[in-house]
């Protein structure tokens, strides 16, 4: 971060000084290969044409002006004119300074200042128990949720209860039918019920609370089923969701959007603008008006409203709760209707605000073998039992180590190992290695280094400078989360930081080194500690100082 805020502050200066205006199309980032140094810039290849002057010519300039820089200590050019910068030590070891008066704050930014966003996320339905694939969503929402605000966001999470519509007439048919087998009437099967023995649970309770159940009319009963059902699974999601590090500040029902006449002020708002209009006894959204291959149907002739109109009318009170942006998390198997939900943002004014982030499927293994999962057939392995197992830190790193429209394989066996092959378990283990070594420190007597210049100097090794450059790249990389909406970001840059850390500690002497470079490099080894728990965090993942 600050070497890339600090070249391009330079850079800009120099343009500015040639009257050269900065190209959009420049880019300064460190290069792939590290023999080209700390950091690369093609600015003088995008100046080309606005200089009039060849690449390598501009090059050549630019590279003449930054010789005056302390910071930089080499200035390359390679091919027809691209810029390679390698920073002096100097530079890279004042990033201790840096880390350590940020302390836990350290790669916040204000990038998102001033936008209200909503996560919305999970949102399964309240018929059954959540199952590993809620899990990964559940981690991506609540983990995005702190990285957004970490840039500065205001966020608010929510969850949208599904308690209206087929499922949950379903849901109060499946706990009535099991009413009456416990009650010995030996009812018909029903053609389409939730198996799972909660629901035979769910009606014990039921019957105990209304012992007259059977007694009273059948849509009657089902509808109490329905309630009761629905209150019972949904306070095991929050318990679970709770119990897995999950936040959500708004729990918002589907219901209340025709009880409290939102869906009619929608439709309304779509009749005023002729995006909504009347047909054969039925409301129509002109969807053809945005790309699609027909026309939808808001409320059918019969006076029920689609799945769609609760959508558009829930979006839209997203919209005027004042929410600037708004990120949904679906499941894989709804890329479809992501091109209809958009072009329905789009007709109520809210065109690019909103964004879609699919999570693919979790393939459950136990040892490399595949544990099949039917939450309608009740055969499938919960969130709970999951977390119970393997616990709440290995799953969310796992749910959260690649991006979420890939597949993931979750092998409970692997999980738990306490190897370098597991990577929740290399991560950790690199924060609770330096604990280790820095109680071993306070034994000995070892003093930590204060932060002073003659301390940094001493942090002059390539073991050392790597480890400095990596950490001035975290609040890159939380940034880059942010705008990517992708958690998988920091993940990726804990498991390099660990890798580097490791490697350090297998090369460098610590303990052993002569006292005054202890003391700098216990003071390294302490800030990396504190940037792997903030990282560590944004996972919702813990720092353990023992394992």
């Amino acid at each position: 971060m600050r070497a890339k805020l600090h070249l391009e502050s330079t850079l800009k200066k120099i343009l500015a000084d040639n009257g050269w205006e900065w190209p959009e199309k420049a880019v300064i980032e460190p290069p792939k290969d590290k023999q080209f140094g700390d950091m690369s810039a093609n600015v003088a290849m995008m100046l080309a044409k606005q200089a009039k002057k060849a690449p390598r010519q501009i090059a050549e300039d630019i590279a003449a002006a930054v010789a005056g820089d302390e910071l930089i200590a080499k200035v390359d050019i390679a091919g027809p004119g691209f810029l390679n910068f390698t920073f002096a030590p100097s530079f890279w070891q004042e990033t201790i300074a840096v880390v350590r008066e940020a302390g836990e704050a350290y790669g916040s930014s204000d990038m998102g200042k001033g936008t209200r966003v909503q996560v919305e996320y999970v949102s399964a339905n309240p018929t059954g128990p959540l199952h590993i694939g809620h899990g990964r969503g559940a981690a991506l929402g609540d983990s995005l949720c702190r990285i957004l605000e970490k840039a500065g966001y205001e966020v608010e999470a929510e969850y949208y209860v599904n308690d209206a519509g087929r499922q949950m007439l379903i849901l109060g048919g499946s706990i009535l039918y099991r009413a009456k087998e416990i009650k010995g009437l030996n009812p018909a099967e029903p053609e389409d019920y939730y198996r799972g023995e909660y629901i035979k649970d769910i009606a014990r309770t039921v019957l105990e609370q209304h012992p007259d159940l059977l007694e009273k009319d059948e849509a009657e009963a089902a509808e109490i089923c329905k309630v009761i059902g629905k209150d019972i699974i949904l306070e095991g999601i929050k318990e679970d969701l709770k119990a897995f590090g999950v936040r959500h500040d708004v729990w918002f029902s589907e219901k209340s959007l025709v009880d409290d006449g939102m869906v009619d002020e929608t439709f309304g708002d779509l009749r005023k603008s002729g995006l909504g209009f009347d047909q054969d006894g039925a409301f129509w959204f002109r969807a053809t008006e945005f790309g699609d291959d027909k026309d939808r149907v808001l409320r059918k002739s019969n006076g029920d409203t689609t799945y769609f109109a609760s959508d558009i009318a829930y979006h839209d009170n997203k919209f005027k709760r004042g929410f600037d942006h708004v990120i949904d998390i679906w499941g894989a198997d709804h890329h479809g209707y992501i091109p209809r939900m958009m072009a329905a943002c789009e007709a109520i004014g809210r065109k690019g605000q909103l964004a879609v982030i699919l999570v693919n499927l979790v393939n459950l293994l136990r040892d490399g073998q595949p544990i099949a999962m039917s939450t309608r057939a009740g055969q499938f392995e919960t969130l709970k039992d999951v977390v119970d197992e393997v616990g709440s830190d290995a799953a969310r790193f796992m749910f959260l180590s690649r991006k979420s429209d890939s597949g993931l394989d979750f092998d409970l066996e692997l999980v738990k190992q306490k190897s370098m092959d597991n990577p929740v378990y290399y991560v950790q283990y690199a924060h609770a290695r330096i604990c280790s070594m820095l109680r071993k420190a306070a034994e000995q007597q070892a003093k930590m280094a204060d932060v002073t210049p003659e301390a940094l100097t001493l942090l002059d090794t390539e073991n050392d400078l790597e480890i400095l450059r990596l950490l001035d790249q975290y609040p890159d990389f939380v940034e880059a989360a942010a705008r990517g909406e992708s958690p998988h970001i920091i993940s990726i840059y804990l498991r390099d930081l660990a890798s580097t850390l490791h490697r350090y500690y297998t090369n460098c002497h610590v303990l052993s080194a002569e006292p005054a470079v202890c003391a700098s490099r216990l003071m390294l080894l302490d800030s990396v500690a504190g940037v792997i728990r903030n990282g560590l965090a944004l996972l919702g993942v813990s720092a353990p100082e023992r394992m």
